[in-house]
């Protein structure tokens, strides 16, 4: 992995506190595991950003390499990668996820505010 790409992925982990890497945007999913990943954060109400490396191979392999994960997506939170849905899943059920996000934000989440255009 080159010095630029292992300083682009550490900088985009740094910047965002629940980051996943996946197929497509958090707008435009592109896969059903992105897709699932993104509706499974929405679930807790805090801010989290989706990076699209469908197209990037260089930082697929990269991620895959540093992770030790060979799949898609993958997920960072407080800069600790954490897999996907499949261990997050059972994390949230225990309880675990939600006191790894409280600690990661410092704080609950806040109630995502809902606006009705009818």
């Amino acid at each position: 992995m080159s010095d630029t790409l292992q300083t682009e992925i550490a900088a985009e982990i740094a910047a965002n506190t629940i980051l996943v890497y996946g197929k497509g945007t958090k707008d435009a999913p592109r896969c059903g595991f992105t897709l699932e990943t993104i509706e499974f954060f929405n679930h807790f109400g805090y801010p989290f950003e989706v990076i699209d490396v469908l197209e990037n191979m260089e930082k697929r392999e990269a991620l895959a390499e540093m992770t030790n994960w060979p799949t898609l997506p993958k997920v960072f939170i407080g800069g600790t990668f954490y897999g996907d849905t499949d261990i997050l899943g059972p994390m949230a059920q225990s309880g675990e996820l939600q006191t790894v996000l409280r600690n990661a934000f410092g704080a609950d989440a806040q109630p995502k505010t809902t606006i009705n255009l009818r």
